[in-house]
């Protein structure tokens, strides 16, 4: 059984493109979008040409009067397989509701039929809320009346063909932007699951999707420190960054580097701090904060680890210097909690990380008293942004200098960049 044709098009001026659509196409429906009659000048719309009675059309534009009759009667419609549909000529959003709510029906009336959406007649608003429509609605093939032109006005009777108008690449363009757009926030789970939503397109632009969403499961991974997938999802398109993003491989590499590598630990510090740095972008300041307090225990823990192999869970009793006290586990080991540990750094150590210590002991208590009356610690006042900027401003212009110094003596020399906010490819 052949499949069913549902035919929406816009009817102007000329007949000729409408007969030789329907006499092509033979549809078992026609949705005819027309101009009902002008309420300015009372002059008829294009509606005449489907609905009038008699000789209703001109078969040249400079014939006297009508020779010919409708176009249902031309084309032998009968009137249960065609409808007439209004809308101003002018009017771009009353164009595309009409033509919209046309489509959509037609498109659920019948899941197995072509849905043909014919822009050639109407005034060019016509045409644009059509074409507009066709683009929202999933399923709908946009078709052209076209053929040789023997001068700029207009394609000779006779010479008409249907053509295909192919618009797979603007309707992929059109249904990735919103869910890309996710970059700007760093929410790139959400840019990874609307991608994934999308019906698959054909040929070349399948590849285009999935590299769009590939990439945002990438950055997704890596913003919830699954460091490993992240670096596997780059890898597959390592060719094809641009440079600001090959760079990323790199810093990938060092966070999931082996047990014993001495970049690994400083390179997932600063990854951290900007990890905190997006939570703070979004909005979300108790998590931003949550992840700083979390960067400043890791850093003593990771001075005390590299320079005495001391761990702060289970710290030697001959390590702890007079006057400190630490307290104990069940099983009566010795434990550094942050504070403590900071002690431990200043007590021991002769570096950058002992003189941040020395100067900033009570900027560095002022702001841990702030996070640990939030909500996500002990009390219960959230973290507001004038906070965070507080805690952001002393982070950059203390903290993180010495963070800075002190990773260079592993390797590391500068603050990875920050994840993208924008997608890097061109959709066009």
């Amino acid at each position: 059984m052949p499949q069913p044709i549902l035919l929406v098009c816009t009817v102007g001026g000329s007949h000729q493109p409408i007969v030789s659509a329907i006499e092509i196409l033979k549809p078992d429906f026609v949705c005819f979008i027309c101009t009902g009659r002008d309420p300015g000048t009372g002059r008829p719309g294009s509606e005449i040409q489907i609905t009038g009675k008699d000789f209703c059309i001109k078969a040249n534009f400079n014939d006297e009067r009508p020779s010919l009759p409708n176009i249902p009667t031309q084309t032998g419609l009968d009137a249960d397989r065609y409808e007439v549909r209004l809308c101003p000529a002018d009017d771009l959003d009353a164009v595309f509701r009409v033509c919209y709510e046309a489509l959509r029906e037609l498109r659920t009336s019948d899941a197995e039929a072509r849905v043909i959406a014919d822009y050639t007649g109407g005034t060019k608003t016509m045409s644009a809320g059509l074409v507009a429509a066709a683009l929202e609605v999933d399923g709908v093939e946009l078709q052209l009346v076209t053929g040789n032109r023997a001068d700029l006005i207009k394609v000779h009777d006779g010479w008409q063909s249907v053509g295909e108008a192919s618009a797979d690449e603007l309707k992929l363009t059109r249904r990735m932007s919103p869910y890309l757009a996710a970059w700007t926030r760093y929410a790139y789970d959400e840019a990874a699951l609307g991608l994934a939503s999308l019906p698959r397109p054909r040929g070349s632009l399948a590849a285009r999707l999935d590299r769009a969403r590939v990439l945002s499961q990438a950055y997704a991974a890596w913003d919830r420190f699954e460091h490993g997938e992240a670096l596997a999802k780059l890898q597959l398109y390592a060719a094809a960054l641009p440079d600001e993003l090959k760079s990323h491989i790199g810093v990938l590499l060092r966070l999931c580097g082996k047990e014993g590598d001495v970049k690994n630990e400083p390179a997932r510090l600063l990854d951290l701090y900007r990890n905190a740095e997006r939570r703070a972008a979004q909005g979300r300041y108790d998590d931003a904060v949550a992840r700083i307090y979390r960067l400043l225990e890791w850093t003593a823990q990771w001075l005390l680890r590299r320079d005495f192999g001391v761990d702060t869970s289970a710290v030697p009793e001959d390590f702890v210097p007079p006057g400190l006290e630490l307290s104990r586990t069940r099983d009566g080991k010795l434990q550094a909690g942050l504070f403590a540990a900071w002690e431990l750094v200043g007590t021991k150590l002769d570096s950058e990380a002992a003189h941040f210590i020395r100067e900033e002991r009570e900027s560095l208590r002022h702001h841990v008293h702030a996070r640990n009356n939030s909500i996500l610690a002990h009390g219960f006042t959230p973290i507001g942004r004038e906070h965070w900027q507080a805690l952001h401003d002393w982070l950059s212009e203390r903290f993180l200098p010495m963070l800075l110094a002190e990773s260079r003596k592993s390797g590391i020399r500068c603050l990875p960049p920050q994840l993208p906010s924008v997608y890097p490819f061109d959709l066009s």
